[in-house]
């Protein structure tokens, strides 16, 4: 057990009891732990990781417990305030504790005293749930670590470390050494965001990732789609009804599929009706201009000095640029700047116009969190979630083989529904070389699981090859070598989901879309499109060729 740093302590008011981290920001713990959350702070610790001291969190999901010992949904995700560098608990199949001779499970708590925590050694009876809801535990010997008060919310665990359920219930008389578990299958009946991480016989583990996504996507984007009506045209000759009373949401269906419909192809087939969904709104958006119409802030260094640049605004209309303001000023002073003349190009756009506010900057600088930048000092509403906003590299937005180049690709996606997401996750081993011959001549767009200081290679090759789109997150995997688990895996995974079926003229406005949506999240910083970067450069939007951006004399 020295090794699963993921066991964790758990403290509300006057209780106190066990958990397990199942993600880089989320742990599972039982409701009645944390009951007294609405009046008493939740703290956890865990004892492996010292270091990382008290953290506090928050109850994202109950289980729907109401206070009585014989009461279901005995279970709680809760969500610290914090990433934690540890690597998360992993789940067995479910049923591998009443797989032949039952094997020895052991829980990891915190009886009262023992802060640093105790084991206890369990073994689960053969048989049915009881009341469809529990497995019941007994100890394997007279003697040891009964599961006393402080176990519940712990892991059972196997030999291997796999997690195959959560010790709910301990028994109330002194030494008595019996107990009751909910196993994986149940946890996930309450939190069904669950069965992404569990294996499950006959379904594969990408092809439950891809569910999983689309549906957050779905949930995200406020898709109309009824559940029932999914399941039954996703659904062959053989695979059960949907159970009485239907499903009252997209994850109760997919958790239903996942768990229920043995069949290995039901998750694809579920996955396949939510995804076209999906894309049969992406591709009927309200009615707009035929193409947008760019504000462009242009930035890049003054030669006056480190800290000196030289800013331009303008506006595109009628296929040409109008100048709004240019000046040499202070790094310091370019928001307030942007942001007034920002306002006054809207004056020079047609008033039935699509804007699209575009950042030229100097490589160096396209990792800048402008699309955080508030409208104005009156207006806190980030640009990035007011209007459509894009970044592109200087050098692309003016050379003159690049936008050749780039106009091609532009009008074969003049025609396309959406193309493969080309993904560069963390530490790829394919020599820069190789990235270019892939991108160079099909890549509609990459998806980075990097900043670009990180990916720094693989990154200058997609910007000087005429690959339309990249993303990125701004702050996403720091490179080789972290430790726990991926954040930039887990952006291009929810990335890929996001983009399929989306056209690639229109993913500006997508893009605002998943900040507007990470921006009215409970966690904002904990939304895998809070730092979403768009590089988008279509030469079609910029008729007129690119003036040279100049200084002007004081």
């Amino acid at each position: 057990m020295s090794g699963a740093v993921w066991h964790a302590r758990v403290e509300c008011g006057k209780e106190v009891g066990a958990g397990f981290l199942v993600t880089a920001r989320r742990l599972l713990t039982c409701a009645h732990v944390v009951r007294w959350s609405e009046s008493a702070p939740v703290t956890v610790t865990f004892p492996g990781r010292r270091e990382l001291g008290e953290l506090s969190a928050t109850v994202a999901v109950h289980g729907g417990w109401r206070g009585g010992a014989a009461d279901p949904g005995d279970l709680a995700v809760l969500e610290l305030d914090r990433e934690v560098p540890l690597t998360p608990a992993a789940f067995a199949r479910p049923g591998a504790e009443r797989t032949g001779p039952a094997p020895e499970l052991v829980a990891y708590g915190f009886p009262k005293g023992y802060d640093e925590g105790m084991l206890a050694s369990y073994r689960a009876l053969p048989g049915p749930l009881i009341s469809d809801e529990w497995v019941q535990l007994e100890a394997l010997t007279g003697h040891g670590q009964p599961l006393a008060g402080g176990f519940s919310g712990a892991a059972a665990t196997l030999a291997d470390g796999t997690v195959v359920g959560m010790v709910s219930a301990v028994a109330g008389a002194k030494d008595v050494r019996v107990g009751r578990m909910l196993p994986v299958e149940v946890m996930a009946r309450y939190w069904p965001e669950l069965g992404e991480l569990v294996p499950t016989p006959g379904h594969r583990a990408d092809a439950r990732r891809r569910l999983y996504a689309l549906v957050r996507r779905a949930e995200a984007t406020g898709l109309d789609c009824d559940p029932n009506r999914l399941y039954v045209s996703a659904a062959d000759a053989f695979d059960p009804p949907p159970p009485d009373g239907g499903f009252a949401s997209l994850g109760e269906a997919a958790a239903y599929v996942q768990w229920e419909v043995p069949e290995p192809g039901a998750v694809a087939r579920f996955a396949d009706r939510l995804e076209e969904r999906l894309a049969h709104r992406a591709h009927t958006p309200p009615p707009r201009p035929a193409t947008w119409s760019p504000i462009v802030v242009e930035i890049d260094h003054s030669g006056a000095g480190a800290d000196q640049v030289t800013v331009e605004v303008s506006a595109y209309r009628d296929g040409q640029r109008r100048p709004v303001g240019t000046r040499r000023l202070a790094r310091s002073a370019v928001r307030s700047f942007v942001q007034e003349h920002i306002d006054e190009a809207f004056t020079q756009l047609d008033p039935g116009a699509e804007e699209l506010l575009t950042f030229v900057l100097p490589r160096e600088w396209l990792n800048a969190p402008v699309a955080h930048w508030a409208c104005s000092e009156d207006d806190p509403t980030p640009l990035g979630c007011a209007y459509p906003l894009v970044v592109t590299d200087r050098h692309r937005h003016r050379s003159g083989r690049l936008r050749h180049q780039l106009r091609k690709k532009w009008r074969k996606l003049a025609v396309s529904t959406g193309g493969t997401l080309h993904r560069v996750d963390c530490g790829t081993r394919e020599r820069p070389a190789g990235l270019r011959k892939r991108l160079r001549d099909d890549a509609e767009l990459a998806g980075f699981a990097a900043a670009p200081a990180a990916a720094r290679e693989y990154f200058e090759v997609c910007v000087n090859v005429p690959v339309p789109v990249l993303l990125w997150p701004r702050a996403g995997c720091p490179g080789d070598g972290h430790d726990g688990p991926c954040s930039g895996t887990a952006f291009l995974d929810e990335l890929a989901v996001s983009v399929a079926g989306v056209p690639p003229s229109d993913l500006p406005r997508l893009v605002m879309e998943l900040r507007e949506t990470a921006d009215a999240a409970d966690d904002p910083d904990g939304h895998w499109a809070r730092d979403v970067q768009l590089l988008w450069d279509d030469p079609r939007c910029f008729a007129e060729p690119t003036a040279l951006l100049h200084s002007p004399v004081g």
